[in-house]
């Protein structure tokens, strides 16, 4: 049934008539509708409380609690719910605080007709969504830092996250994991915990993606 694959939306923006520009881009598509709307961060997350929705657009600038602050407490809260910032400020500060506050996509107001449902469906795919200036943002930042000699490690994880992540990806259980690398049972969970928080996924089956992407495992 196509309602079954219809994303529910949060929509939270101080301004009324951004909100009804907004809502009238994504009801018009199919796979997309607005469940709820919200005025302000604190509002923001008495809806999510309340409709559960699949997807949460949050702008930054808004009273009582800004949209950084509300996605973090939503990411806690909701680990499940996709979070896009939408935002008229392009700007790298914001734009890294966002992505550690737990937003999977960083959206443009100046080009919200353009990228916003394309964010909306890879955020619900668990794929991250970023404009083109965000991009140059990240490279730049990297090249930075190594050329400033700070630490950037060669892989996100360890060595022994890796074999883990590995052995997850292949189907094997946390018993059959503890078994091979010799190791308990919740060691094995820790590190699978500590692989869902560092590389910002939610379960087993985007580690799974993960793995592929990086070429642990073949597709």
């Amino acid at each position: 049934m196509p309602e079954a694959h219809t994303t529910r939306i949060l929509l939270a923006d101080d301004h009324a008539l951004v909100r009804r520009g907004v809502r009238l881009i994504l009801d018009s598509n199919p796979g997309l509708t607005v469940v709820a709307e919200a005025g302000d961060g604190a509002e923001a997350i008495a809806m999510a409380r309340l409709h559960h929705p699949d997807l949460a657009i949050l702008d930054i600038a808004m009273p009582r609690l800004t949209g950084l602050q509300a996605a973090r407490e939503l990411s806690r809260e909701q680990p499940n719910l996709s979070i896009l910032i939408l935002t008229m400020y392009d700007n790298e500060q914001y734009f890294f605080e966002s992505l550690a506050a737990g937003a999977s996509g960083y959206v443009l107001k100046s080009v919200a007709d353009r990228d916003l449902v394309e964010a909306c469906h890879a955020a619900v795919r668990g794929e991250p969504f970023l404009y083109p200036g965000a991009i140059t943002a990240l490279v730049r930042n990297f090249l930075d830092r190594a050329r400033e000699g700070d630490t950037i490690p060669a892989k996100a994880i360890t060595d022994r996250e890796e074999e883990i992540l590995k052995l997850v990806a292949e189907g094997h259980t946390s018993q059959e994991i503890a078994d091979l690398l010799v190791i308990s049972i919740k060691t094995v969970e820790r590190h699978r915990a500590n692989l869902l928080q560092k590389l910002g996924l939610k379960d087993r089956l985007e580690l799974t993606r993960y793995a592929i992407r990086v070429g642990l495992i073949e597709p």
